[in-house]
């Protein structure tokens, strides 16, 4: 099969082409003939620093997490799925699992769920990592109907999946953005849009919550943006963060009484524990888009299979609006 592969790590300039066996079948997993798949952050991260993070692969490695496609092949003791089947999920790309920057994988059927009928591959292939990241962190915020929420970066990839899911389970949603676009995406979406580089933490609180703060924080940005999420948020609020690898005063979160929420999706992928919950989640998702509450955002350049390590670049720049995805 043909795959991407890098031989040692550092720019996206080392992607090359290789030829590798098709993987073999094994019990309670499915082999997926990739149609998509997507560039996420941790993906990028994997690719620079390499032995620097505990999650890396060994080289030469296949990278890529997030993927849609068909199943040709079905492993002893699957019973959920079969020959022909079209799924989704983020199975591969870290550790021992061959990841989706290939032609087919073998995906733990715990990882994966049923692509949802009203997406194309390329869709698809945009949500799992990013979907599960965005459902976890609403989850154990304790979302609910009425409640005032503020998505840090909601025009980007975790950042607007979860302001439409807030919106989907009733949530009066507010969204920061950078620029005139990011704000338009973020009102398209069903937020009201705050520009944070004209509007300070103190503004917008006042303006949208009468001061009271808001019920739940979902910080995409995290770093030292999680100082603004404890100032944003209410007596007792709630803060989820995608990204709390920052050293932070927690005074404020303390005299506030707040809850943090860390939200790292590949904990059941790294250490084999609780991958069910992923198929739960995709499948719920799959539910909440064929439903009408929730539609991934493709950057408005899309990438081939060969063009990876342009893909890899387009997300770093900075640039992308939405997921960046590879045709496969």
């Amino acid at each position: 099969m043909k795959a991407m592969v890098i031989r040692e790590f550092g720019g996206p300039e080392l992607f090359e082409s290789a030829e590798l066996p098709k993987p073999e079948i094994k019990p309670g997993h499915v082999r997926v003939r990739i149609a998509a798949t997507s560039v996420n952050t941790v993906d990028t991260m994997i690719r620079e620093l390499g032995e620097a993070l505990p999650i890396a692969p060994a080289l030469p490695a296949v990278l890529g997490m997030d993927f849609a496609g068909t199943i040709d092949a079905v492993g002893e003791g699957v019973t959920a799925y079969a020959i022909g089947d079209e799924v989704y999920g983020c199975a591969g790309g870290l550790g021992e699992l061959q990841g989706t920057l290939a032609e087919y994988m073998l995906a733990d059927e715990r990882l994966i769920a049923r692509k949802p009928k009203n997406l194309s591959m390329a869709e698809a292939a945009a949500l799992p990592l990013v979907g599960i990241t965005a459902y976890e962190g609403l989850m154990r915020a304790g979302i609910k109907q009425g409640q005032q929420v503020l998505v840090h970066g909601g025009s980007g990839g975790v950042g607007h999946v979860a302001l439409q899911l807030a919106a989907y389970f009733g949530a009066d949603v507010y969204s920061t953005g950078g620029g005139d676009k990011q704000l338009a995406l973020i009102e398209e979406l069903g937020g009201k849009g705050i520009n944070y580089t004209t509007e300070t933490v103190a503004d917008y609180v006042s303006q949208h919550t009468g001061g009271a703060g808001f019920d739940i924080v979902f910080d995409s940005v995290g770093g030292a943006n999680m100082a603004n999420s404890f100032e944003a948020a209410a007596l007792n609020g709630q803060v989820a963060s995608t990204v709390a690898m920052v050293e932070l005063d927690l005074s404020v979160a303390h005299f506030k009484g707040l809850s943090l929420h860390v939200v790292f999706m590949l904990l059941p992928m790294i250490h084999n524990q609780g991958r069910e919950a992923h198929a739960q989640i995709l499948s719920a998702l799959t539910e909440i888009v064929e439903a009408g509450g929730l539609r991934p955002i493709l950057d408005e350049q899309r990438f081939t299979l060969e063009q990876v390590g342009d893909a890899h670049a387009r997300l770093t720049s900075g640039q992308a609006m939405g997921k960046v995805v590879v045709t496969v």
